[in-house]
């Protein structure tokens, strides 16, 4: 089971909701060194301590995610960010 496993809905286009998720993803990179590619409409991410993915679909955004022993400790401030990110994004959910 992932670490952090957060849904928020949205009524954003696919193509709206990729744009928005690139967005975030360059942001995050650059201040996390965080290294991303998209496979289809999933986008997956990785650094030392944390890998996963952000799947869009149509009307909602999944976001799963392991965090090393050490991030874990760091899990409700790194949700807190994700919902944070995602509404500014794409609306309260």
């Amino acid at each position: 089971m992932p670490s952090i496993d957060i849904r928020h809905k949205h009524a954003k286009p696919v193509k709206e909701a990729k744009i928005a998720v690139s967005e975030v993803a360059e942001e995050i990179s650059r201040k996390f060194e965080l290294r991303y590619g998209w496979k289809g409409n999933v986008l997956h991410f990785e650094r030392s301590g944390v890998n996963g993915q952000i799947a869009l679909e149509k009307g909602l955004v999944h976001v799963t995610a392991e965090l090393s022993f050490l991030l874990s400790m760091l899990k409700p401030a790194v949700e807190q960010e994700i919902q944070k990110r995602l509404v500014q994004h794409f609306g309260t959910a």
